[in-house]
């Protein structure tokens, strides 16, 4: 075709941290052309409903059922969060959570009691669709049984506004594997699609090697990626690492959220994985997401962080040093 459609353009996720996890706006930004025009009428067609923005909130690792060193408020930082997102005046539509909604119990009466008061936590939000996916905390012990009987299939899609969702589960194996049924069924999913067509994908680890030696990692994220790789318009949200990040692989931008529980520090600062500790006078320090704010042109993005329960800003900084995140030598401010 010999009209210029910028594909980079289709899809603009830009996200703001509040007080209590990610909020994501979502700009489906189309170049004025045939083309463009095109790829809006096919979505429509599959999806029922052409791209138009919205905004969507990711919180993860809520861990409900701990309650000690290092955290002894329990679920006091997600009831704070589902607090702050009643209170936001631009209601999302969308609550979208990576993982780990439960610590494990040997117990499984126990384990139920935690499932139940997630979902008794979680429904208090007002106005949003509530989405999930397991954790290791929520699913390893029993293949993902529970959480399928309290809250749904491990594995899905669906589409929102002309955005397509994949839910995916790479825990529920035991083992950090998303496994050949499940990304079958991935393909299979996304081959109704063009490859212009604005993806997002949600799931608890990390997709690539982040941190082996410290379980972050999924051992068939390459597999992963390679089928997500021809598609020019993807995002992928993740949990487990209880602490923020970035990673672009191709076109493909991958974002961690914090924890609602406690902080792991930057594995590139400490050889040894353990919590950060718990302070008294900050108790909610490190907790909570990113925000990347931008306008409707995908321009001008920013980045702003804000600690759970802070009622100011504790910084803004360009798109350029977000993109450093991940990487050997950032550090969280």
């Amino acid at each position: 075709m010999k009209d210029k459609f910028d594909r980079r353009s289709f899809l603009r996720v830009a996200g703001t941290s509040l007080s209590i996890g990610a909020l994501y706006s979502v700009f489906p930004a189309l170049a004025r052309s045939a083309q463009a025009d095109g790829v809006v009428r096919t979505l429509a067609e599959l999806n029922g409903e052409a791209p138009a923005p919205f905004s969507f909130i990711q919180l993860s690792d809520t861990h409900v059922g701990f309650n000690g060193p290092p955290d002894p408020l329990g679920t006091k930082a997600f009831e704070s969060a589902v607090a702050t997102i009643n209170g936001l005046k631009n209601r999302p539509e969308l609550v979208i959570v990576t993982g780990d909604l439960t610590h494990d119990a040997d117990s499984p009466d126990e384990h139920a009691k935690r499932f139940k008061l997630f979902k008794e936590i979680s429904s208090k939000i007002g106005g949003a669709q509530i989405k999930v996916v397991p954790g290791e905390n929520d699913a390893a012990l029993d293949g993902g049984d529970m959480f399928r009987e309290y809250m749904g299939p491990t594995h899905y899609s669906f589409d929102h506004r002309g955005v397509h969702f994949i839910a995916l589960d790479n825990v529920s194996a035991g083992r950090p594997a998303v496994g050949a049924e499940q990304l079958a069924w991935m393909k299979t999913d996304l081959a109704r699609f063009p490859k212009t067509a604005p993806i997002i994908v949600f799931t608890h680890r990390p997709l690539f090697d982040l941190k082996p030696e410290w379980e972050w990692f999924t051992s068939d994220g390459d597999d992963v990626m390679n089928a997500l790789a021809p598609y020019e318009n993807v995002t992928v949200l993740y949990g487990h690492i209880h602490r923020e990040n970035f990673h672009q692989a191709g076109t493909t931008k991958m974002y961690a959220a914090r924890s609602l529980i406690f902080a792991f520090p930057d594995p590139a600062m400490t050889p040894v994985k353990k919590p950060a500790p718990f302070d008294k006078a900050k108790p909610f320090k490190d907790l909570g997401l990113r925000r990347i704010n931008g306008n409707a042109d995908g321009n001008d993005l920013k980045l702003e962080e804000i600690e759970l329960a802070t009622a100011e800003f504790s910084g803004t900084v360009g798109m350029d040093q977000m993109l450093k995140h991940g990487s050997n030598d950032s550090k969280d401010e």
